[in-house]
């Protein structure tokens, strides 16, 4: 029998699943851009777990919680996620978001290749997780890749890597590179083609120039990683022989081209970060951006300069001198933008009447952890010291100061700056800033340390180390931040699914913010936009809040 009851649950259920259908089908950039940033959350915390075990490995000499083979299978997939399944959707996914909305269109240029970038990156992703259970196929135990982010030869030929992990490996990062590539074009087009009235190339929101540039460098290094995926298939499958030394191959080949790629993706996880930084930083100081032309300036040279560093990553591996020095010499080069922008950022906070919300305080956090980072790269551009430190704990405490101090830093500044333009509602601000502290704590925790312990000697990718080498310490201090890293984390999310429902309304311009995103209902409709609006100066919204003096100093 019918009754009333029976009839509202299939009708809440039916509504569900036509939500569910809704967002499944969409063409709309801001869910695509959501659902990018939701799935890179959750393999965040995937990646997080793995992290988190491999410290626990290492807490105390010769432990035995992981196998050899279990770490191995750890750092692989722990690296892979974080840079091709955290770092790329979340940075692509918030471009997705804010890409139209700052520029004044109502949505990507491409809208149906946008929406299969963004299932061709998941399907990516599960087919390289799927390996835990079907890299032996039905009847075997299974694995994951076991051979490092980075997939040096030989370790990847058959007589190392036996089942199928590496091939999950290859086709996983292959599927979602190509869903990462029609991202780049569809900003391409939307960037160069889909701006409203007056926004010249010179009055875009740096965020915008910002993923310009990384729309090129995807386009740009991620085809030389999927030719070489594709040689390296070739060896595994049909016995080319690209990367084998012994039938005239070279492991150093594909050394080069995934160098080649790997260290511009360094860029391409960092440069939107610098656009968030670049747009939340002259909000919260209330003024504007310190040299707007020297940062599109820098941001384009960025660009350009690592196109041309790859090989500082294989100082140890018998280049001519030669080389090595005129590596050297780009890898200080590069340091020349990056630090132009480091100066403006200060620049822009210097005199400024800065309000230190949770979104400030994560974008001042990112500069000091990024800073450290940087310094740390400047000393492994010296080839001798690079001698002594590469393959060490060093490198690793370096590269997570870039990449996490500075990538996922700017990424929690941009979650609390932008949630309430997606939500409609502020993020809970004591809540922000207890996580913000404790953020901070656990990180230096865990990879301060590292720095010591890589100039003490101790080797990356090791699973254990013997007592007495004064590793000990290190490795304990590093393992007691990770909890509190965790508790850290937990709290953003937490502060994220709370406000929801019960964050205060956010109104559509809660920061007082310049960019026209700010200029639509939070959260905004479908199309955005009511009537296309008209761009003045690179500070749009200032302009119409002041129509009478629009170049007036920001108070």
């Amino acid at each position: 029998m019918t009754t009333p009851s029976t009839i509202l649950a299939e009708s809440s259920n039916r509504s569900v699943l036509e939500r569910m259908h809704a967002w499944a089908v969409t063409v709309d950039h801001k869910k695509l851009g959501v659902m990018y940033i939701l799935c890179g959350l959750v393999f965040f915390v995937i990646a997080g777990l793995e992290a988190t075990l491999m410290r626990i490995q290492l807490i105390v000499p010769l432990n035995d919680v992981l196998t050899p083979q279990g770490f191995n299978q750890m750092f692989t997939m722990h690296g892979t996620t974080m840079v091709f399944l955290v770092g790329m959707p979340i940075l692509l996914g918030a471009g997705n978001y804010l890409l139209p909305l700052m520029i004044g269109a109502r949505d990507m240029a491409f809208p149906r290749l946008n929406a299969f970038g963004f299932w061709l990156f998941l399907f990516g992703g599960i087919l390289l997780y799927f390996s835990w259970i079907g890299a032996d196929g039905l009847y075997g135990s299974g694995g994951a890749p076991d051979v490092g982010w980075f997939a040096y030869s030989p370790l990847t030929s058959r007589t190392f890597s036996r089942g199928n992990s590496t091939d999950y490996w290859i086709l996983g990062i292959m599927v979602s590179g190509f869903g990462s590539m029609t991202t780049a074009i569809n900003f391409l087009a939307t960037i160069l083609c889909m701006r409203c009235p007056g926004m010249t190339m010179m009055r875009l929101p740096l965020l915008a120039w910002m993923m310009l540039v990384v729309a090129v460098l995807v386009l740009t290094a991620i085809p030389v990683l999927t030719a070489a995926q594709v040689m390296l298939l070739f060896d595994r499958t049909l016995g080319a022989h690209f990367f084998d030394p012994q039938q005239q191959g070279s492991a150093v080949l594909w050394q080069h081209l995934f160098w080649f790629f790997g260290h511009p993706e360094v860029y391409i996880l960092i440069l939107p970060p610098f656009g968030f930084i670049s747009e939340i930083v002259p909000v919260f100081s209330r003024k504007v951006i310190f040299g707007y032309a020297l940062m599109v300036a820098a941001t384009v040279g960025i660009g350009f300069i690592s196109l041309g560093v790859w090989a500082h990553h294989m100082f140890v591996v018998g280049l001519p001198p030669w080389l090595n020095a005129l590596f050297a010499a780009s890898t200080f080069l590069i340091s020349v933008p990056t630090g132009i922008k480091i100066f403006n950022w200060l620049g822009t906070m210097w005199g400024g009447r800065i309000r230190f919300s949770t979104p400030m305080l994560f974008a001042t956090g990112f500069l000091g952890m990024f800073i450290v980072g940087g310094l740390t790269g400047i000393m492994l551009a010296v080839v001798p010291l690079t001698h002594q430190l590469s393959d060490s704990y060093f490198v690793v405490g370096h590269f997570h100061f870039v990449l996490f101090g500075g990538t996922v830093f700017a990424i929690f500044a941009a979650i609390f700056y932008w949630y309430p333009k997606v939500t409609g509602r502020l993020m809970n601000e004591r809540q922000g800033v207890w996580a913000f502290w404790i953020l901070l704590l656990g990180f230096n925790l865990v990879f301060l340390p590292m720095h010591i312990s890589g100039m003490l000697g101790m080797p990356r990718r090791i699973y254990t180390y013997q007592p007495g080498r004064g590793f000990e310490i290190w490795n304990l201090i590093s393992t007691i931040g990770v909890p509190v890293q965790i508790l850290g984390v937990g709290l953003i999310v937490w502060n994220m699914i709370r406000s929801l429902s019960r964050g205060a309304i956010a109104g559509n311009d809660p920061w007082d913010a310049w960019t026209l995103e700010w200029s639509t209902p939070s959260p905004p409709p479908e199309h955005n936009f009511d009537r296309i609006p008209t761009c003045t100066s690179a500070r749009p919204l200032w302009d119409r809040k002041n129509p009478t003096d629009p170049d007036e100093h920001v108070e």
